[in-house]
């Protein structure tokens, strides 16, 4: 491996209260970004995420170009626990590539990769955010907290039994049938309203393909309805390494389901790539069952503090009465 990605850490922390289990009143999708968030859906939770987009593919230095659609499927299913999830990604190619002496459509399942996600780190876990009512500034003020994330781990294996011809190695070079992908997940609130989600993997890992990837991906929400993203994602490996922006927007239809739009950019010009498509996003909620987190009542020197506390500040009251 040529070069290595930095290690992207980690920003602000929501304070908002969370008192449940990982599942969202309102859907969670990763559309329209490609990131992956640290969460899960929740326990018996099934969802989908699709998208069909057009694709752009101009090399200056080869001197060929492609036009076509991609399609993407992605599952996710909460399984045995709350923090798990298991995914099961697709998506396939259809295009025209012409050159000087070329002419021909390609097509193929482009990605076929079936993995498993853990929440190892929530730390809105046994933590809740009580308002000062005296004080504005005490409750708008910057708190240290926020700087923690949330952590999930993530372990999969590609699959690819068909000739790929849309990868950038040689013809000689053959891809392997099957090869591990290993992801780490930050996912940091800023607020209420905006988030960033960090991926940092190493894919392909043992093959000639290998390379290591991330994602940024940075999230707002405009109102209870629409959000908006802007994302970074590099790839580094030895035959192919780039890197690619995107924007798009989401309109949460109903609770449970999401239609998303949106482009992207790479920075390089072998080759130029430009892509732009819509998306639809569904979960099926009828098997879950609401899970309730336990608070942590502390130890037995917090609760004699806190019942000494509480005593003190009857007296002052008493006092203040009289």
């Amino acid at each position: 491996m040529k070069s290595l990605v930095p290690f992207f850490v980690l920003i602000l922390i929501s304070t908002c209260q969370i008192s449940f289990a990982q599942f969202t009143d309102d859907i969670n999708s990763n559309r329209p970004g490609r990131s992956m968030m640290a969460f899960s859906v929740g326990k018996s939770v099934f969802q989908t995420e699709s998208g069909l987009h057009y694709v752009s593919e101009d090399h200056n230095t080869l001197d060929y170009k492609a036009n076509g659609f991609m399609a993407e499927f992605d599952i996710r299913w909460g399984l045995f626990f709350e923090q798990l999830e298991l995914i099961a990604e697709f998506q396939y190619q259809n295009d025209s590539y012409t050159s000087d002496l070329i002419d021909k459509n390609r097509s193929a399942l482009k990605k076929t990769l079936f993995g498993a996600k853990y929440l190892v780190y929530d730390p809105f876990k046994n933590y809740e955010e009580k308002p000062n009512i005296y004080s504005w500034k005490a409750n708008h003020r910057f708190k240290w907290r926020q700087l923690i994330p949330a952590v999930a781990v993530y372990g999969g294996v590609n699959l690819n039994f068909s000739e790929n011809p849309f990868n950038f190695a040689p013809v000689d070079i053959e891809e392997p049938k099957i090869s591990p992908k290993v992801m780490l997940i930050a996912q940091n609130h800023f607020g209420t309203r905006w988030v960033l989600v960090t991926n940092v993997a190493y894919n392909k890992i043992g093959s000639d393909f290998s390379s290591i990837d991330y994602i940024l991906t940075l999230t707002r929400g405009f109102n209870s309805k629409w959000s908006g993203f802007v994302e970074n994602q590099g790839y580094m490996g030895d035959y192919y390494s780039d890197g690619l922006f995107r924007m798009g927007a989401a309109y949460l239809f109903n609770k449970d389901m999401q239609i998303d739009a949106s482009i992207g950019k790479n920075i390089k010009n072998t080759p130029s790539l430009f892509t732009g498509g819509i998306g639809f996003s569904w979960r099926f909620t009828k098997n879950y069952k609401e899970i309730k987190i336990e608070k942590d009542n502390g130890s037995k020197m917090d609760k004699k503090m806190k019942k000494k506390g509480e005593k003190e500040a009857k007296k002052r009251k008493d006092a203040v009465e009289e």
